[in-house]
């Protein structure tokens, strides 16, 4: 089944939809499609129906009388039926569902069928999961049709949760696919940007979500570096865009998250530079405690990421995982009222620059090296086979400090199988300057500090990364190939 010409990427997750759509077996299945909002999923399925015949029904926020009328009207125009569906209640609607699906499947085969918003449908019927849960099982095997049924919603907690515990549908589903959002380097190829530098600025601002590129900014692409800040001026800090709001919304779009101030105020910590739980309470100004169950959540949902620092298991970082939600927190909220009011983005826009590059582009240059170094770096670049990437902290008691490392590679040696993992590299990103020896030193420095403790870290890779270039004293020590450089080029390009 060949997929649209217009669908950008997605390779994967179209195969594996159409795995699923196209099973021949006769019992029905259930599949799970979830994902952050505007990557796409309603695209996929869309096309998966309208390729296969299958009955897409798209939710609304609504009771369950109407949703069950929008239901049936929307399953009398997929049948082509003359007289319309009324149902009073979901049980009623889903065994019409399998029976249409026994009808159809001698002569076409199985029926995918398709439940997007999800989450609004059980907001207004909890029963739904349960009564689906009845439907899939052994009965169904003998009295209905195969259902290929996908269940699709933006809530990550609650779709995650779906399968999860005791949860009615858990052992059920036959497919749990995430779409995810675009990572860096196709994010480049949607945009269409050819300068890399610009392609990591916009990266910092909207990441790869695919539908800002289109429905949000009406295709308006920054035509080089110096369109970049009256691009952001005009989709980004434009009241009348619905980028101006985009951040606020995701937020409420959570239904777990109700107490919206709280949220965003951890969400506004991490901006601000504070990574960790007590870093975080302190700019709160509440117990460490207290915050357990919000960074939970966040996580849950997707908004937050967290990372256990690499040489201290009990330590974590928290990192926002949505770059609009951190230029939103770092450059937007704190100017709110200035920016509500039209005429008045130029000089925020201008205010905001030291901001933007020390808590938007900086941190966000740090996270695609560590992309990067997880993804696209060759073994013979980090010395071994990646285990994992992370980033950490290196005491240093001589000095009375702690070294930061952007990057943190573990992995094997892949020519000692067996061997224990061990740190293969540690590196440094600068955005904005140009690395020189010294930054050499201090890796060094932070290297003899691990070899003290572990005689296997003699042999670990520097590496360094940078925005702005090297100079010609580091390029010549780059001869070495314990020491890697790491430009915009070789970013996106090797």
């Amino acid at each position: 089944m060949r997929k649209p010409d217009d669908m950008f990427d997605r390779d994967f997750e179209w195969a594996e939809l159409v795995r699923f759509a196209t099973y021949t077996g006769p019992e029905p299945t259930l599949g799970v499609v979830s994902g952050r909002r505007r990557q796409g999923k309603t695209f996929l399925l869309d096309a998966l129906c309208r390729q296969t015949g299958g009955f897409y029904f798209a939710a609304t926020e609504a009771t369950e009388a109407e949703s069950l009328r929008q239901f049936g009207a929307a399953l009398q125009r997929w049948a082509d039926a003359a007289v319309p569906f009324r149902f009073a209640h979901w049980e009623e609607a889903i065994s019409a569902v399998m029976a249409l699906a026994g009808q159809r499947a001698s002569a076409q085969g199985p029926l995918p069928v398709v439940l997007d918003e999800f989450p609004f449908l059980v907001k207004a019927s909890p029963e739904l999961p349960s009564l689906l849960q009845r439907a899939l099982g052994p009965a169904a095997r003998r009295d209905g049709g195969p259902v290929r049924l996908l269940l699709c919603g933006s809530a990550l907690s609650f779709m995650g949760n779906l399968l999860t515990g005791t949860a009615p549908l858990r052992g059920r589903a036959s497919l749990e696919l995430v779409v995810p959002t675009l990572d860096y380097r196709l994010a480049r190829r949607f945009w269409d940007l050819p300068d890399r530098k610009l392609a990591v600025l916009v990266d910092a601002v909207v990441g790869g979500t695919p539908a800002y590129a289109r429905e949000f900014t009406l295709g308006d692409t920054p035509t080089d570096q110096d369109d970049f800040g009256p691009w952001v001026i005009r989709n980004v800090l434009n009241p009348s865009r619905p980028l101006f709001r985009e951040a606020r919304f995701l937020l409420a779009e959570e239904p777990d998250i109700r107490d919206t101030a709280l949220y965003h105020g951890v969400l506004s910590a991490i901006a601000e530079g504070n990574h960790t739980r007590g870093g975080i309470a302190g700019y709160l100004q509440r117990k460490s405690t207290d915050l357990g169950h919000p960074l939970t959540l966040l996580e849950d949902s997707g908004m937050v990421d967290r990372q256990p620092d690499a040489f201290h298991a009990k330590r974590s970082t928290y990192r926002i995982a949505e770059p609009i939600v951190t230029f939103y927190h770092a450059v937007m909220r704190p100017r709110w009222s200035d920016l509500e009011r039209p005429g008045h983005a130029d000089t925020v826009w201008a205010d905001a620059q030291p901001t933007f590059r020390s808590k938007v582009v900086g941190p966000h240059f740090e996270h695609l090296c560590r992309t990067w170094a997880r993804w696209y770096a060759h073994p013979d670049t980090l010395g071994g086979t990646r285990t994992r990437i992370t980033s950490g902290t290196v005491p240093d008691p001589t000095a009375k400090t702690k070294h930061e490392l952007d990057v943190v590679a573990f992995g094997t040696d892949p020519h000692n199988p067996g061997t224990p993992e061990r740190v293969l590299a540690i590196g440094e990103a600068k955005w904005n300057e140009t690395l020189g020896t010294s930054h050499l030193a201090r890796l060094d420095r932070i290297r003899t500090l691990l070899t003290a403790k572990d005689a296997t870290a003699a042999n670990t890779r520097l590496l360094l990364f940078s925005g702005a270039g090297f100079t010609e004293e580091l390029q010549q020590a780059a001869a070495d190939p314990a020491i890697q450089l790491i430009d915009l080029e070789r970013l996106y390009e090797h």
